[in-house]
């Protein structure tokens, strides 16, 4: 049951770093600034639920093994709930309004979200680890 909550957190913590700091730039770097965009976008809702299943699945495992992991872990999972719920609506409504002050002030919140998630499910990651 440990090694399950192990690799399922390394699993999240890996996955979102790649996500957060490799998919963007790879778009970014191969395609027009237009379709990297739409990419991104299309990209997220999945990537939510990604995070959000993981991170669920992983903390009712955690739970076994460490409580303060399981809770990190139901955090990031929650929070990243309101983000897909919210958040990403507010920034595609933004987006789509060209209110780019906006824009950058709901998008700078999810980027400071997203690495604090990173950060919980790395710190869940190591809690379980030892």
């Amino acid at each position: 049951m440990s090694t399950l909550a192990v690799l399922l957190t390394a699993l999240l913590f890996g996955g979102m770093t790649l996500f957060s700091f490799g998919f963007a730039a790879v778009l970014f770097a191969n395609y027009e600034p237009a379709l990297a965009r739409k990419g991104i976008r299309g990209a997220f809702p999945h990537y939510y639920l990604w995070v959000i299943a993981t991170a669920a699945v992983a903390g009712a495992i955690a739970f076994f093994i460490n409580t303060l992991a399981a809770w990190l872990l139901i955090g990031v999972a929650l929070s990243t709930l309101c983000a897909r719920q919210s958040l990403m609506l507010q920034i595609n409504a933004a987006t789509d309004s060209d209110n780019t002050a906006r824009f950058k002030l709901l998008h700078g919140l999810s980027v400071i979200i997203q690495l604090a998630q990173i950060g919980i499910a790395g710190w869940a990651l190591i809690l379980l680890a030892s």
